[in-house]
């Protein structure tokens, strides 16, 4: 890969023109860009060294840890100077307070991140659940992807939030992935692009910052990088259809910012365990130089074990900005970092005009965002404002466009008119499922199945464990048992309210009816249960690769009880081959 030296890399930039920002808010004016400018100029020339330095961090506010924390944060803020902070649990209102007064002791507003992929419930448990990528995946009108980040974008707003740290464009193409799996679109790039696409327009077009991530592709990966450095060993052939592909369709369309992943990728980086968050010829010499990437480059969260156990804080924060990062994500070493840098300055190991250039582009992406001036926000009601009936009407229209009918080779859906038992199984609660299936239900515990007459239509539902996106999706060997029974004389619904790989060693094949509903919620359930009952059409297609039968793309229409047409079709949708 060919490589511009750095001052032959800023020649160019200031060549072909002023620093410019990949995030813009749309129909500006020329006069509006040029006073964004005139602005970052302004504010430029006006901040020392130290603080121009101190722009390229962002730190973890918790409010669920100590007042020694919150002083710690509080001192940071004050004597660092730094450019923003990254919310994390869990208390909204505190948040909104704190946020208001450290805007206030800062010379440059912060900018405020937070981890919202699915919404702020993320990291806030008073708010609403918004779906996991991998449920949107499986939607195919990805107009309601970005009607749900609008939602989240009017939620940030709400708490002073600038910058949502999402969407993931990882594809996922392991099972066996310990920290993607949920939270990627899923298994087929097509699909990761188009619902990435959407949920990144749903945050831009309303005035959130977003970031695509994990630079340069974490979704074949079997290490949890915040525990240690995960290998990802494609060939440079794979990595460019697969892993990078999002990144390369994605870039051009205005997104503000790319997050680098603690990957080691021996075809990118040759030199042996560098991580991608800190090596120069992926982030420099792919990212910037080759793929062209303008907007802000920012690591994943540098106390994370890939990296932190690797080296000391400070020193990390130098080798990411060194290596071309813009913002240093998480810094468990400011002061440390900015001294560090400023060494490296000094012996022209990098040069001042590289500051300049992550600065004005962190200045001109605040004043687009609307930070050249601070308003409060009022912490009254929050937690109603982030978790309310628009929320739930939403979240239960985005499950129900999900749902995935894989089979129904005897034709029980809709349930309308039948007797019906149902049997749930797995660790999770089930109830708001039975409810709202409706009294003419009787539910069965495992133990009451031989009491079930036969040829019966029996719904089994796999309640999995979704309190986070990181649970096991296996199936235990007692309820494969149990389906397994069931099989011999019912006419079995089988219904997975959780990942569709849980279907991945599980025979199907005398099982008549398979329905996915990826997650196990009350909203998910109200979902679920409306559709079996014919009052919602089912169009959700396979997101991921589960096995040689169930493959990603697969899916069949089941229009609601009511509609006129013939309710059901065969499958229609298989995802188009990967460039």
């Amino acid at each position: 890969m060919k490589k511009l030296s750095y001052t032959s890399l800023f020649i160019f930039l200031f060549i072909s023109s002023a620093i410019t920002a990949q995030y813009q808010p749309k129909n500006l004016s020329k006069e509006d860009i040029k006073k964004a400018h005139q602005w970052v100029d302004k504010t430029y020339k006006s901040l020392s060294q130290d603080e121009k330095l101190g722009q390229l961090f962002i730190v973890a506010l918790y409010t669920n840890k100590d007042e020694n924390h919150i002083s710690q944060i509080r001192n940071i803020v004050v004597n660092d100077k730094i450019g923003g902070l990254i919310l994390m649990q869990d208390d909204a209102a505190r948040e909104i307070n704190l946020v208001n007064e450290f805007q206030q002791k800062s010379k440059v507003p912060l900018i405020i991140g937070m981890d919202a992929e699915w919404g702020l419930y993320q990291r806030i448990a008073a708010a609403h659940k918004f779906p996991w990528a991998m449920t949107l995946g499986a939607i195919q009108d990805k107009n309601l992807i970005e009607q749900m980040s609008a939602k989240i974008a009017e939620d940030c707003h709400r708490m002073g939030i600038n910058w949502d740290f999402a969407p993931v464009v990882d594809v996922n193409t392991n099972p066996n992935n310990p920290i993607i799996g949920n939270r990627s679109f899923g298994s087929e790039v097509d699909n990761v692009i188009s619902s990435a696409l959407s949920y990144s327009n749903g945050l831009q077009n309303n005035n959130i910052l977003a970031a695509i991530k994990h630079f340069p592709g974490h979704g074949d990966t079997s290490t949890d990088s915040h525990l240690d450095l995960p290998v990802v060993s494609h060939s440079l052939d794979r990595l460019n259809s697969i892993e990078l592909a999002p990144f390369k369709a994605l870039m051009d369309k205005g997104i503000g910012g790319v997050m680098v992943a603690h990957l080691y990728v021996p075809s990118l980086e040759p030199a042996k365990g560098i991580p991608a968050s800190v090596s120069k010829n992926i982030i420099t010499g792919l990212l910037k130089e080759k793929l062209g990437y303008k907007g802000l480059i920012i690591t994943d969260a540098l106390n994370m074990g890939a990296v932190a156990n690797k080296f000391k804080p400070g020193e990390l924060d130098a080798m990411a900005f060194k290596a071309g990062n813009d913002i240093m994500l998480f810094s468990q070493g400011v002061a440390d970092g900015k001294k560090l840098i400023q060494k490296a300055i000094d012996n022209k190991e990098i040069p001042q005009s590289r500051v300049e250039e992550s600065v004005k582009k962190i200045l001109l992406t605040k004043y687009f965002l609307g930070l050249d001036h601070y308003n409060p926000n009022n912490p009254e009601n929050v937690n109603n404002d982030l978790n309310n009936n628009s929320h739930k009407v939403l979240v239960q229209n985005l499950y129900s466009n999900a749902l995935t009918l894989l089979k129904d080779d005897k034709k029980l859906l809709p349930l309308t008119g039948k007797q019906v038992y149902y049997v749930p199984l797995e660790e999770a609660p089930y109830q708001a499922f039975a409810n709202q299936l409706g009294a003419a239900v009787i539910i069965k515990k495992a133990n009451e199945i031989s009491t079930i007459p036969a040829n019966s239509t029996v719904i089994v539902g796999l309640h999995k464990d979704n309190s986070t996106a990181y649970k096991p999706y296996k199936i235990s060997a007692e309820s494969k048992k149990i389906l397994s029974e069931l099989t011999k004389n019912q006419n079995i619904i089988l219904n997975v309210f959780g990942s569709a790989y849980a279907l991945k060693d599980i025979d199907i094949s005398n099982v008549s009816t398979v329905l996915v509903s990826y997650e196990n919620n009350d909203d998910s359930m109200t979902a679920t249960a409306d559709a079996l009952n014919g009052k919602t059409k089912i169009w959700g297609r396979l997101p991921v690769l589960v096995n040689d039968q169930l493959k990603a793309g697969i899916g069949m229409d089941l229009n609601p009880a009511s509609a006129s047409t013939t309710n059901m079709n065969s499958t229609v949708f298989t995802t188009s081959k990967q460039q």
